[in-house]
This record gives C-alpha cells, sequence and structure tokens, in this order.
C-alpha cells in the first residue's frame, strides 16, 4: 500500500503463527517477531514531531543530580497517541495476548534514544503490579537499531541480545519484569535516533 506522498504506509502485519517464543528461566519468556509494522517511515516522522512533547529529565544518582540519557513521553489510557496505527497496534497486541495477559494494553510509555550516547540502565518495570505479579510489556521500535539485552538477576545464565530494528516487536511476558532485567546499553558506533514504544497494562511500569 502506498501513502499520497509515494511511500509505504503504515500498516501491522499478522501476530498469530509468525511471533516466535523464547522461553527464558524462572517462569519468564521473551516473544519476538521482526518487521512487525511496515511503512514504519511514516510513524517515526510522526514521533519525533515536535508536537510529541517529549521531555527531557534529571535524577538523583548516588551523590548528585544527573541528565537521564534519553527523552521520555508517557501516554495514559485517555490520550490520543501520535499515530493511529499505534492505537491499532495496541488493540491487536490487547486481542492477541488477552487470553494469556486477561487485561487490554493501556498505557504508552515512549522512549527517544537521540544517538549512541543515550540508553537505559539495567532494570526490572518493577514500580506497579509488575513487582508482585506476572505481566506484559510489549515493545515496537522505530528507526536505528539498538540492541536490547536481557539478564537473570539470579546471575546464573548468559546475557542474551535481541537486535530491535525499524517496526520490530517484542513482547516480555511472564515473571520477566520480576526475575530478569533488560537494559539499551550506549554504543560506540554511529547510530541515528531511536523511539521505542512500550505498551503495558494498568498499574504496570
Amino acid at each position: 500500500m502506498l501513502d499520497l506522498m509515494g511511500g509505504q504506509a503504515a500498516a501491522l502485519t499478522p501476530l498469530r503463527g509468525r511471533v516466535v517464543r523464547h522461553q527464558l528461566t524462572a517462569g519468564a519468556w521473551v516473544d519476538v517477531l521482526p518487521g512487525w509494522v511496515s511503512g514504519s517511515d511514516e510513524i517515526f516522522e510522526a514521533l519525533l514531531a515536535e508536537d510529541v512533547g517529549w521531555r527531557a529529565e534529571r535524577r538523583q544518582m548516588f551523590d548528585g543530580v544527573v541528565d537521564v540519557p534519553r527523552l521520555l513521553r508517557w501516554f495514559g489510557r485517555d490520550e490520543q497517541l501520535p499515530h493511529p496505527s499505534l492505537t491499532e497496534a495496541r488493540e491487536q497486541l490487547s486481542a492477541y495476548y488477552a487470553a494469556e495477559l486477561g487485561e487490554p494494553f493501556v498505557t504508552a510509555g515512549m522512549c527517544l534514544y537521540r544517538d549512541g550516547k543515550d540508553s537505559v540502565a539495567w532494570h526490572g518495570d518493577t514500580l506497579g503490579r509488575s513487582a508482585r505479579e506476572d505481566t506484559m510489556v510489549a515493545i515496537v521500535s522505530f528507526g536505528s537499531p539498538r540492541n536490547l539485552m536481557l539478564r537473570p538477576r539470579s546471575g546464573q545464565a548468559e546475557t542474551l541480545r535481541f537486535p530491535q530494528g525499524h517496526g520490530d516487536l517484542i513482547v516480555m511476558g511472564g515473571s520477566c519484569q520480576r526475575t530478569w532485567e533488560h537494559a539499551i546499553p550506549k554504543t560506540a558506533r554511529p547510530v541515528g535516533p531511536r523511539v521505542s514504544v512500550q505498551f503495558r497494562p494498568i498499574n504496570v511500569a
């Protein structure tokens, strides 16, 4: 499908029969689908627009306050997402994982990694119910590829690397947020901007 500017219009490819699950340890798993979103340039341009409302944050770190090495934007359940395909993506993910998750994906957190110096340190999304309950976090990537790294909190297995490119989907499920950690490390390679869109159920952060 072509848009009016002559490029490929954004579209979601089917999930069923194409998502590949990787079983981890301690009840955690990761689902991966490269190229889930086709025509991703259109969405990426919308995400980089000035009216999205990206913000810089500073956080306490040890004895000082430092800049968070990425820009952030969070969309609640009643906020309109920057592109209709993102709303469709959230709805399709909710439908596909309904039997396992038992509730819809509601919020959309977004991170803008401006270059290889931007990153996110090792962590699990354990500020809400995910600190004590199994849940899911679905991430769709747009822009320059970056590696999503995973490692068990127990330290008893090797670090796993999941390259995330333009339009790729990865879903972390089961106990993943409690028993594993994930990160986007800095890179010395010349890379352009990347936006990750993280869909979560309510009260998972």
